[in-house]
């Protein structure tokens, strides 16, 4: 046993045997006797009041057994819960809102009204004997229009669409862009575009709620993220104490972010079975998941960037435009404020950055987080404009970024933007990175090829990420974790976690930290997570903090037992606890390893009582509450090669190297099938996936025919290494992983096809007829031979 073999191997996930032999439960699964199901009315317009909305045919369809809308939760279910508000208009209620839409819809897929019914078809066939008399008014679709003035209004109360409007002085940004071309140096300019996502997770989201009237106890299962946020909240909307609401949740198919969120057909369901005393069941449609669901991204920035003709960057000044969407959801508008604007710096030691904000409200989809959540877009304007540098300078896009990169000895270090970032080495991941895809061959073959008349480009990303979110005071809440930890008379381990993983890993790599400092074979461990009634209270999984936040929980958990075993079996031996080491499963007095008792043997004293000391409290029990004093940064190195057809403009990504580090690895296999996800999900964005509406607010992606996302087939054998820069941010010294591929891929494809073309700047997503063009208009403006 012992730490070498269990940290830091690459075990089979613990998981996996129930979830591929279709043993596992999902929401949709489960069946409760007398259940009812729910559908929703959703808004046909982008933007309309509703006059009046006729219920009585629909109440009258056989097996029909209620028909809410917003009038009946009114004074009993709260508004959609908000995480933290932001000043500005926010704080005053602009883009707050009820489960249902009241008086006015803002986007496409609104929901209207509810119908519970004894099946769920009978409840999706009377949703069309709903009449609602809707008054078309004019929906505002593109962002920068939405700020403009005279454009439609959502909320016509507060006389703009801009929620939260932020521009600090400029006047030290300009004198170094000043300074630095007095100096001979150069700026660089561009507008990049972070389009619309959905995060179509594989398990569209799903509810049931029972509310059991002889105790007064609501139960609810929900494909989560958040359960202790969700019961939270949900108790809060309804007006019940905590105690009487639990939350369960199952396995869950993805969610990427997108089920970070309280969604108002939770509450729905549970007013339902309030009021019809009947379990409610709502599972949602693709198209519903399309349209409902929060969608990610969708920001425009403006960029600015200063430097010397050697590549040093002196100054960085960004405008960012975030869509909010209608509506807001969890953490819709702490998106760009929190994510995007402190991560601005990159990797790289930039003397003076400049962003400012608005979060503006369109007839869109809600968004939200999206694996990555604001970081995505940080590392695409830095990264890009990197690339931007390299290329009026004259100089290799990895030249310049080795200049500028912050130096390990720097470290922990204070960006510009104020974000201090606790360890890293970027120029080691670069070089790794470059030597594994031998860089200068590459370049040389890529010269031979255009040469030939071919479009080849490579792509660097250097990125990094804000992690392991839980620093006291980051929002109102606090994003501690949680562990409960308890040895058995048997000697086996109950492991009960804050965290909700939901595909990460960490059913197997909690055990892992279990069963090395507890040094039992891993089989008797058992981790247990997603129940609020049997774990401590904890935030939830999302921005890669499950294993920075939650696993430090777990650790020093698992401290506080060892130390108490020890002082049972120093005991049991005769000896000084200080003398006590536990070694191949046994205690044993230092010097004597004959003289020893086993981990069960503690275990059982420990539980039975009878060899305990006088003042030693019976059983292994404790929970323990951890809340890091800072963020951690994992970083690293993406390179990507891709050719492009000069007759179709279709690319073709030739070859994928990511070198990452996220501190120490509790178990490759686990972050290698991150990195693997996230990348897929990056390039997916880069060259194929957009959310689009029509110009009266019309979804027009509505299903997956009409929304691509990338498939193996697509996609070139990924080449994966790693560098390891441990955090003393917390004891284990790991970072995050979860969504470094998303972050560093998108970049990496973008810088690619922008150096096929040789051109400055090309819009994501990079379909053929788009790079078509581009090629047609760069062949037209060749001079006749």
């Amino acid at each position: 046993m012992g730490i070498a073999a269990m940290v830091g191997s690459p075990i089979k996930r613990r998981e996996d045997p129930r979830l591929i032999t279709g043993q596992s439960t999902y929401v949709d699964d489960i069946k409760l006797p007398g259940m009812l199901h729910m559908a929703v009315l959703r808004s046909p317009y982008g933007h309309a009041r509703i006059n009046s909305i006729n219920t009585e045919a629909a109440s009258k369809h056989p097996g029909v057994v209620a028909v809410y809308l917003a009038e009946d939760l009114k004074g009993v279910v709260g508004n959609i819960p908000i995480a933290a508000p932001l000043p500005g208009n926010i704080s005053n209620g602009m883009g707050h809102r009820g489960p249902l839409a009241d008086g006015k819809v803002r986007f496409y897929g609104d929901p209207v009204a509810v119908v519970i019914a004894d099946d769920r078809y009978t409840a999706r066939d009377a949703l069309d004997l709903i009449e609602v008399d809707y008054e078309p008014l004019p929906a505002v679709i593109d962002l920068e229009k939405a700020t403009q003035p005279g454009a439609p209004l959502l909320y016509e109360e507060f006389g703009t669409n801009v929620a939260t409007p932020i521009h600090p002085p400029t006047e030290e940004i300009d004198r170094v862009f000043e300074q630095t071309v007095a100096g001979g140096g150069v700026i660089v300019k561009g507008r990049f575009v972070n389009q619309r996502l959905a995060p179509a997770a594989m398990e569209t989201r799903g509810v049931i709620a029972e509310f059991r009237k002889a105790d007064k106890t609501l139960n609810v299962w929900s494909s989560s993220q958040i359960p202790h946020f969700l019961r939270n909240f949900l108790a809060e909307q309804l007006g019940l104490p905590q105690h009487q609401v639990r939350v369960i949740v199952p396995e869950v198919g993805g969610g990427f972010g997108s089920k970070l969120n309280i969604y108002p057909e939770e509450a729905l369901a549970a007013f339902a079975t309030m009021k019809t005393g009947r379990p409610v069941k709502w599972i949602e449609e693709r198209s519903e998941n399309l349209v409902a669901t929060i969608h990610g991204r969708d920001q425009i920035n403006y960029i600015e960037a200063a430097a010397t003709r050697d590549g040093k960057v002196t100054g960085l000044k960004v405008h960012v435009i975030s869509d909010l969407g209608a509506h807001l959801q969890f953490f819709t508008d702490v998106i760009a404020i929190g994510f995007t604007l402190p991560m601005l710096s990159g990797c790289y030691d930039i003397p003076a950055v400049y962003g400012s904000c608005d979060t503006v409200f369109t007839n869109k989809t809600p968004t939200d987080a999206y694996r990555g959540a604001g970081r995505p877009e940080a590392c695409y304007i830095v990264e890009r404009a990197m690339d931007l540098v390299a290329r009026e300078v004259g100089k290799d896009p990895a030249e310049v970024r080795k200049i500028n990169f912050v130096k390990p000895e720097q470290f922990p270090h204070k960006m510009a933007t104020g974000a201090v970032y606790d360890s890293g080495n970027y120029a080691g991941a670069l070089e790794k990175a470059m030597e594994i895809v031998n860089y200068q061959n590459l370049r040389a073959e890529q010269a031979q090829k255009r040469a030939e008349g071919k479009l080849v480009g490579v792509g660097i990303s250097s990125y990094v990420e804000i992690c392991g979110i839980g620093p006291k005071g980051t929002i109102p809440q606090g994003l501690y974790e949680s562990a409960r930890v308890r040895v058995e008379q048997s000697g086996d381990v109950m492991v009960y976690t804050g965290s909700s993983p939901h595909g990460q890993g960490e059913e197997t790599t909690f055990a892992q930290i279990v069963a090395d400092e507890f040094d039992v074979p891993i089989d008797n461990v058992v981790i247990v997570h997603g129940d609020t009634d049997s774990t401590p209270e904890g935030r939830g999984t999302y921005g890669s903090r499950t294993t920075a936040v939650g696993g430090p929980a777990i650790f020093t958990a698992v401290q506080k037992l060892k130390e108490k075993m020890k002082h049972i079996a120093a005991h049991m031996l005769e000896a000084s606890a200080s003398d006590v080491t536990l070694e191949g499963g046994n205690f044993s007095v230092a010097g004597s390893p004959q003289k020893a008792v086993s981990f069960k043997e503690v275990a059982a004293a420990a539980n039975t009582s009878n060899l305990l000391a006088p003042g030693v409290e019976p059983g292994l029990e404790t929970t323990v509450f951890w809340e890091p004093n800072a963020c951690v940064f994992p970083f690293g190195t993406h390179i990507c090669v891709v050719e492009v057809d000069k007759e179709t403009g279709e690319p073709e990504i030739t070859r994928y190297v990511a070198v990452d580090d996220c501190g120490r690895q509790l178990n490759p296999m686990i972050v290698q099938g991150q990195i693997h996800g996230g990348i897929v999900q990056g390039v997916g964005q880069a060259l194929i996936e957009g959310v689009e509406y029509g110009e009266d607010g019309q979804l027009l992606t509505g299903t997956l025919m009409d929304y691509a996302m990338p498939i193996a087939a697509e996609l070139p054998h990924f080449e994966l290494d790693h560098t390891v820069t441990l955090t003393s941010v917390n004891p284990l010294g790991v970072k995050g992983v979860g969504e470094a591929g998303t972050i560093g891929s998108t970049p990496a494809v973008a810088n690619a096809i922008a150096d096929a073309l040789g051109v400055a700047h090309v819009d994501m997503p990079f379909k053929p007829e788009r790079l078509w063009k581009i090629i047609q208009q760069q062949q037209q403006q060749q001079p006749q031979q």
